[in-house]
């Protein structure tokens, strides 16, 4: 009888996950109508855009098949990876400095003692190589497993999140930032605000633009939020890059142009200064 109940609850619980699954791919919105912007730079990707201000369509996407599909996520990993760093005290804070090992490096950012900061801004691989060995492979799967992130995986070529196994997809992403944009992740709200500040990008008298952009050499991602006095506008894209690195910079155009024509940002939009990763 005990067996039977077990039995029951899980096929229960299995129901409930699918219908909630459902709800959630009925309740968004494909923007069939963004298709230029991708056209126009030619590219294949995707976009998944979460609109919390009141009176928008809320959750809106280009490519649908694509956005629940999984890629490394490169560089955007930086964002948890961060929090793991600091949760695990393999860095102290944004002023502790992070010793060149003297290798030089294809970007010369890269070539000089590091901090958070600057190791976010220029996608220092380098340094978070360096965390993820002294984190270790048990607890960085572990930290994966806490957050629910992409497929959990750290194995497979170092570094696993741009080389190796680890995945993720536009929809994960977005539900990943809307936790860190909350402090609902399971870390000290220091470290998840410390982050975010760490994450800015672009502001001005009324906004904020956060985000962190990726590359592992096949696909480029760039995800973040902008944050509005009525709410906050998240974003995860991805395309492809069959032309290196010609490509990149299509990622913020695309991104931005998409965003203003939704009243979500007002910007140029030639992309930012920054890493390529």
């Amino acid at each position: 009888m005990n067996q039977i109940r077990g039995n029951l609850k899980c096929f229960y619980a299995c129901i409930i996950s699918m219908l909630t699954c459902l709800a959630s791919v009925d309740a968004s919105s494909e923007r069939a109508d963004w298709a230029p912007f991708f056209e126009q730079l030619k590219v294949e990707g995707t976009i998944v855009i979460y609109d919390e201000r009141p009176g928008t369509e809320g959750l809106m996407t280009f490519n649908s098949v694509r956005a629940e599909k999984r890629f490394s996520p490169a560089s955007t990993f930086k964002i948890p990876h961060t929090l793991f760093a600091l949760d695990s005290e393999v860095i102290r804070d944004e002023f502790e400095t992070v010793r060149w090992d003297g290798k030089k490096r294809a970007n010369p950012e890269w070539d000089r003692d590091q901090d958070l900061r600057s190791a976010m801004r220029y996608s220092v691989v380098w340094v978070y190589q360096q965390f993820a060995k002294e984190i270790g492979a048990t607890k960085e799967r572990d930290y994966l497993k806490r957050i629910q992130y992409g497929n959990q995986d750290p194995s497979g070529k170092e570094p696993f999140w741009i080389s190796g196994n680890l995945e993720i997809s536009a929809h994960e992403q977005i539900k990943f930032l809307k936790r860190l944009y909350r402090n609902e992740l399971p870390f000290t709200v220091a470290n998840q605000r410390l982050v975010k500040d760490l994450m800015i990008l672009e502001a001005g008298h009324d906004w904020i633009l956060r985000g962190k952009a990726g590359w592992d050499g096949k696909v480029c991602w760039w995800v973040g939020w902008i944050e509005h006095a009525t709410g906050p506008v998240f974003f995860a894209l991805n395309i492809d890059t069959p032309n290196g690195t010609d490509d990149i910079p299509k990622r913020e155009i695309i991104t931005k142009t998409i965003l203003n024509s939704i009243g979500a940002l007002n910007l140029n939009v030639e992309p930012s200064a920054g890493g390529n990763g």
